[in-house]
Formats: C-alpha cells, structure tokens, sequence
C-alpha cells in the first residue's frame, strides 16, 4: 500500500483549514483540561459528624475530668469521627465553546502538518482479521511509536485485527480528538476521512 506525506499543500486541496503555530495555543490547553476534567467521576466521598455511626452519649462527664468538654464521640477531632471539609460528590466537567474546539483542532492539524507526522493512505483495511497482518501494515507505513489511524469507518475484520496493538488506535474521523492527535507520533489518514476533518476545520 502505497502512504504519501500529507502536506500543507494537501490540506489546502482538501479544504481543512490550518492555523500557524502563532495562534491557538490557549485552545488547545483549554480543550485538553476539558477533556480530562469531563473524565473524572467526581464519586469521592467522605462523612461529616452527622453521617458517620455513633450515639449520641457525652463521652465522659462535663465536669471534674480536666479534659475539654466534649459530647459525642462522632466529633472530627476523634479517631471514627467525622471529617471537616472533605470531598464530596461533585462535577468536575467543563464546557468548551464550538469555536475554541474548531481552533483547537486546526491547531493541533497544523502542527501534525508541518512535523510531517501525518501520512495518507487511500484505503485501510485487514482482511484476514489477524492482528500479525495489522502490525506489517503498520510498519509499511509508519515508524515505531504511537500510531492513530484516522478513517471514515472500519470493518470488523480491521478492528479484530488491531484490538490487541497497545501502541496503536483505530478512531473515525468524526470522532479524533485533539488530545488522540497530540498523543500520537504518526497519523495514518485514510482517504474518505478527510472530507470529514475538512468539514469539522471549516
């Protein structure tokens, strides 16, 4: 299978839009710190005084003992009692505009450009289904490292094929992230996926 580099002349052919390394930087960032706080569940949870189990017996005598007076046990300052300002359940998501999420994107596809990191392909597709057949294209077509090969769609005998291939990811085109493109050293664009990342950078 024959690859070609994809160039900025490519892209340019193909209507995705780039942006030069002097802007969208901050987008970038913010869409990543997005992506990550949207992962987080947000479930820690800890009990306050009125939560944790315990009665409500004064642990000892107000007066005559020389401690401080105390009541109950569930108090914070007591080993099993509650705890004081812990974390509870909450949402950590954060929203990113369409606008920063498209300058992101031709960010990052700049970026890839202009590294040379992204080579295209006319089509992609495991037959045999056999992951020893996935791996030999993928070093017919790119170097060691990360690889993220971006298409349209993929039949079942591709993705049997790569679903045991640590160091590489099948995504379609609607799908790739910003932060799947910055993680990766090589990615393989299959033809019928650029209309696609054309549409989302115009």
């Amino acid at each position: 299978m024959s690859a070609k580099t994809f160039t900025a002349e490519d892209a340019q052919a193909a209507n995705i839009v780039l942006v030069g390394a002097e802007k969208g930087r901050q987008a970038v960032h913010d869409l990543v710190i997005a992506y990550r706080a949207n992962r987080r569940t947000g479930s820690a949870n800890t009990k306050t005084r009125g939560e944790v189990s315990g009665n409500n017996k004064k642990i000892y005598k107000q007066k005559g003992t020389g401690n401080a007076r105390h009541g109950d046990k569930r108090a914070p300052i007591f080993v099993g009692g509650g705890v004081v300002f812990g974390p509870r359940p909450r949402d950590y998501s954060k929203k990113v505009t369409k606008t920063v999420r498209k300058l992101a994107l031709r960010r990052t596809l700049g970026d890839l450009v202009r590294a040379e990191k992204i080579v295209s392909v006319p089509s992609f597709a495991i037959a045999d289904g056999k992951t020893k057949s996935f791996v030999a294209q993928l070093d017919s077509l790119a170097p060691l490292g990360k690889i993220l090969v971006v298409g349209n769609s993929f039949d079942e005998q591709t993705y049997l094929a790569a679903r045991n291939v640590a160091y590489a990811q099948l995504v379609t085109g609607s799908d790739v992230n910003v932060e799947q493109l910055l993680l990766a050293n090589t990615v393989i664009l299959v033809g019928d996926a650029v209309e696609t990342l054309a549409a989302r950078t115009a």
